[in-house]
């Protein structure tokens, strides 16, 4: 059943909102949702989310339970929980689209709207685009690891719950797996329900080779048996080599076979199997592993040249087991004065958190030649690059780091587009898979340095000279150096 997530809110947005209200204060500001560092020890992460996102905006609005509730709490006043009654978001959204490759400290949503409406959305904006960015990115890394493999989302029965598991494996897929156990989120956002069966199945008849048998006669186009029960060796792919057998016998050869290891020495058990099915005469026979994988034992699988061409990946993946929080925050950066956004800052002793101020966008540079990202500029709204001039680009912390692009050189696209202009959605949503085949596009813009496990370099993302100059003007003014 969809659920009123109105609610979805911390206690003290809440109460701000009444302070505001009681102070006839709701003038208009700029909220950045942003995050200041990647997931998993990646060089990336994956912008993930936004449809949900757009739902929630859509569909916010206070309703009699909701009211009643807040009322039976005692601490608001009636004058404004008749404002709430009333209440619907009237601002404007930019965002990032969907499997967009994304880097630390640019802006992800950007809210425009009077304080109170803003206000309310932190926290339901921040919990769907943080889960849904982090299993993405982390569905990213074990696809990589793949090196082109086929990788199932099974880790529904281990999420962190029904929503976690559903609009986990959305992001999954969003991240590059080719499909998900999930049967829910398979039937919602029309994407392939994979899976075999489980040891139980085997278990419930009298012998493993009967169990096979049945299987294989229901599901005759893509039969893929589960031989670790008992013994791998000495009985699963010997029963299932039998059972392959008899339906090449009977003129009933599936399109789709193979064999499923869920325990053991992959590596060793997986090249032991490939060695009896070929033999056997059965060389297109697939073999499917699971069994607590992730990205850096598929990897090592893989320098062990282990024969598996199909992964189910579960717990590490939908619970981002190394990695279980995106870290993205939610941050005032303007508030409108006279009709004119009047820049916010956020100082901190350590560098990285000093937010960045002012009304801002978000450009790519990518090398023309090659396609990959060269860097990231983060600028001012109205501030354009012209492709015919020279690009200098500089390190904000160390600015004497600095990189000319000569004209003809690169290409600049902008990242931010509308979501919603005065209350209205003006965006409308790809599906998972047009999102997927985006995202894969996106990943191949990153060098392979970046993409790499372990140590990835790291992806430049500048200041526009404008926006350094009024950030520190800013700090200057504060009597306030940046911490070193």
């Amino acid at each position: 059943m969809h659920e009123n997530l109105t609610l979805l809110t911390d206690f003290y947005e809440l109460t701000m909102m009444q302070g505001y209200y009681k102070n006839n204060t709701n003038e208009r500001v700029i909220f950045d949702v942003f995050y200041r560092t990647n997931p998993s020890g990646s060089g990336y992460a994956i912008c993930a989310g936004l449809e949900q996102a757009i739902q929630y905006i859509k569909e916010l609005n206070f309703n009699y339970d909701d009211i009643s509730y807040l009322r039976s709490l005692n601490i608001f006043d009636e004058d404004f929980l008749h404002y709430l009654a009333g209440f619907h978001f009237s601002g404007d959204i930019y965002g990032i689209p969907e499997g967009t490759v994304v880097f630390p400290m640019e802006p992800l949503v950007k809210v425009i709207a009077p304080i109170m409406e803003a206000q309310l959305v932190e926290t339901a904006l921040l919990n769907i685009i943080n889960h849904q960015s982090l299993i993405a990115t982390k569905a990213s890394r074990v696809c990589y690891a793949a090196q082109g493999d086929a990788v199932m989302e099974f880790g529904l029965r281990r999420a962190q719950g029904p929503d976690a598991g559903t609009l986990g494996a959305r992001a999954a897929v969003i991240g590059g797996c080719a499909g998900t156990s999930n049967v829910l989120c398979a039937q919602k956002f029309d994407i392939p329900a994979l899976g075999t069966h489980a040891h139980s199945w085997i278990m419930s008849f009298p012998d493993e080779l009967t169990a096979f048998r049945i299987y294989a006669d229901l599901y005759p186009n893509n039969t893929t048996l589960l031989v670790d029960t008992y013994d791998t060796l000495r009985s699963g792919v010997p029963h299932a080599i039998q059972v392959f057998q008899e339906l090449r016998d009977a003129g009933k050869m599936p399109v789709k076979y193979g064999i499923r290891l869920d325990s053991g020495d992959l590596a060793y058990l997986s090249k032991k199997a490939r060695k009896m099915l070929d033999d056997a005469g059965f060389p297109d026979a697939g073999i499917c592993a699971s069994s607590d994988l992730d990205e850096y034992l598929i990897d090592s699988l893989k320098t062990q040249k282990a024969a598996i061409d199909s992964w189910g990946v579960g717990t590490n993946l939908i619970t981002s087991k190394d990695c279980p929080a995106f870290g993205g925050v939610y941050k005032l950066a303007a508030i409108e004065k006279d009709g004119k956004f009047i820049p916010k800052i956020k100082l901190s002793e350590n560098q990285w958190k000093i937010t960045n101020p002012g009304n801002k966008t978000v450009y790519r540079i990518y090398d023309k030649e090659s396609g990959k990202i060269k860097a990231d500029i983060i600028a001012l709204e109205y501030e354009k690059f012209d492709e015919n001039e020279t690009l200098m680009i500089f390190d904000p912390i160390s600015t004497w780091k600095k990189t000319y692009l000569d004209p003809g050189t690169y290409t600049v696209r902008e990242l931010l587009v509308p979501i919603f202009k005065n209350g209205t959605c003006v965006y409308e949503s790809p599906s998972v898979r047009e999102i997927k085949d985006y995202c894969a596009n996106e990943l191949n813009t990153l060098w392979d340095e970046t993409r790499r496990l372990v140590n990835p370099h790291d992806v430049y993302v500048d200041l526009s000279q404008e926006l350094y100059d009024l950030k520190y003007s800013i700090l200057d003014s504060m009597n306030t150096r940046n911490p070193k």
